[in-house]
C-alpha cells in the first residue's frame, strides 16, 4: 500500500522496518484472510474473522414479522474482533499519512505538542465516528426513555446487529491501542498515561459484553465520548492557534455532568435494578451474572474510575490556574516599569523644561550675569 514515506533502507524485520512497514504487512495479513472467502476449503474459517458470529433468529407466528435475528457473543468473536484490529491499524496509519502528518507541517510544532496533537488527531476521529454511531443506536433503543428497561428482563443475552457489532469494533479498536504504542514511537514518559486509560476502556467495555450488560454501557459511553470528543478537539485548536482556549471551559463543565450521570445511572442499575432480581445462581452458560459479587465488583470499578479520572481533572484544573497566574504576575511587572520613567528618560524630560540636574538629584546653581 505504501502508507509510510521510506527514507532509508532499514534491516529486514528489524525494529525499524517493522515500524515503517507496519501497515504494509498488516494490510498483507488481511488481504490473506480476505482471500480466504474465495476458496472452498478456507471460507469457513475465514467468514468467522469477517462476518458477526452466533446468530440466533426467531419466528413469530401470529404477529406480522415473520423473524427477529439477534446475536450473542462467544469465543469464535476473538478471531472477529482480530480483523477489525487490523483494521483499526490501517485506519490508523491512513489517518496519520494523509490528515495530521500533512498538518503537522503546517504548524512547526514542538516534539512535545508533535506527539499530543497526533494522540488527539486519532482519538478526535475514533471518539466523533463512535459517538454518531452511538447516537443512531440508542435513537431506536425504548430504554433512553424507560431507564427501568437497563435492568428488568436481565439477562440480556440478545443483542441486535448494531449493537453487537458496535461492541466488537470498540474493543477491536482499544486493543489495537496497544501495538500503537510501539508503531508510533510514543515517548517514555508519556506511555504509562496512555496505558491507563487503554486498559481502562478495554477492562469497562469488555466487562458490559461479557456480563451482558450492553445496554448499560451504551447509554455510558455515548455521552463519554461526547465529552473527550470535545476535549481532544479543543486542544487540536489549542494547537494551531494558543488564544483559543474556550472549548475547555465548555468540556469542564460537560465532564462533571458526565460524571454525575455516569455514577447515577450505575447506582440505579446495581444498587437499585439488579439489587430487586437478584440471584445467588452464577449461570454462564446462561448468561445470569447478578449476584451480589458481581454487582458489588462493578459499582466498585465505576466508583473507582469516576473518582480517579476526577482527581485527575483536578489536578489539570489546578495546573492551568498556576500557570495562569504564573503568566499574569511577569505581565503587571511590566506594566509597572513601562509606567515609571528611567533617570536618563526624567533628566532628558527635565532638561526639554530647562530645568538640568546633576546624578546626585540637586540642581545647580543659575550663574549671575556680570555686570557691564
Amino acid at each position: 500500500m505504501g502508507l509510510r514515506k521510506k527514507s532509508k533502507n532499514p534491516a529486514v524485520l528489524s525494529h525499524e522496518f517493522v515500524i515503517q512497514n507496519h501497515a504494509d504487512i498488516v494490510s498483507c495479513v488481511a488481504m490473506v484472510i480476505l482471500l480466504g472467502l474465495m476458496f472452498e476449503i478456507t471460507a469457513k474459517f475465514a467468514i468467522m474473522f469477517i462476518t458477526v458470529q452466533y446468530n440466533v433468529t426467531y419466528t413469530n407466528v401470529d404477529e406480522e414479522i415473520d423473524s427477529i435475528s439477534f446475536y450473542e457473543y462467544g469465543f469464535k468473536d476473538l478471531a472477529t474482533i482480530f480483523f477489525y484490529m487490523l483494521i483499526a491499524i490501517i485506519l490508523h496509519a491512513v489517518i496519520q499519512e494523509y490528515i495530521l502528518d500533512k498538518i503537522n507541517r503546517r504548524l512547526h510544532l514542538s516534539k512535545t505538542k508533535h506527539s499530543k496533537f497526533n494522540e488527539s488527531g486519532q482519538l478526535a476521529f475514533f471518539y466523533l465516528f463512535s459517538f454518531i454511531w452511538g447516537g443512531s443506536i440508542l435513537t431506536g433503543e425504548k430504554f433512553t426513555t424507560d431507564p427501568t428497561l437497563l435492568w428488568e428482563g436481565y439477562p440480556h443475552t440478545h443483542m441486535f446487529f448494531q449493537v453487537k457489532f458496535f461492541y466488537i469494533c470498540q474493543i477491536a479498536y482499544w486493543l489495537h491501542a496497544l501495538p500503537e504504542l510501539y508503531f508510533q514511537k510514543v515517548r517514555k514518559e508519556d506511555i504509562a498515561r496512555q496505558l491507563y486509560y487503554i486498559c481502562l476502556y478495554i477492562f469497562h467495555i469488555t466487562g458490559a459484553y461479557v456480563l451482558n450488560l450492553h445496554r448499560l454501557g451504551l447509554i455510558l459511553l455515548v455521552p463519554h465520548y461526547l465529552v473527550e470528543l470535545l476535549f481532544h478537539a479543543s486542544r487540536l485548536f489549542y494547537f494551531s492557534d494558543e488564544n483559543k482556549q474556550k472549548g475547555f471551559t465548555l468540556w469542564a463543565l460537560l465532564f462533571v455532568m458526565a460524571r454525575l450521570l455516569t455514577l447515577t445511572f450505575s447506582v440505579l442499575t446495581f444498587g437499585f435494578g439488579l439489587a430487586r432480581a437478584g440471584t445467588e445462581d452464577f449461570s454462564v452458560a446462561n448468561g445470569n451474572f447478578n449476584t451480589l459479587t458481581v454487582r458489588i465488583s462493578c459499582l466498585g470499578a465505576i466508583c473507582l474510575t469516576q473518582a480517579w479520572m476526577m482527581w485527575k481533572f483536578i489536578n489539570f484544573q489546578l495546573k492551568k490556574w498556576r500557570e495562569h497566574t504564573q503568566n499574569q504576575i511577569p505581565r503587571k511587572k511590566v506594566a509597572n516599569t513601562k509606567s515609571k520613567p528611567s533617570k536618563k528618560e526624567y533628566n532628558k524630560a527635565n532638561a526639554s523644561n530647562g530645568t538640568v540636574k546633576t546624578e546626585s538629584g540637586t540642581s545647580p546653581r543659575a550663574r549671575k550675569a556680570k555686570a557691564s
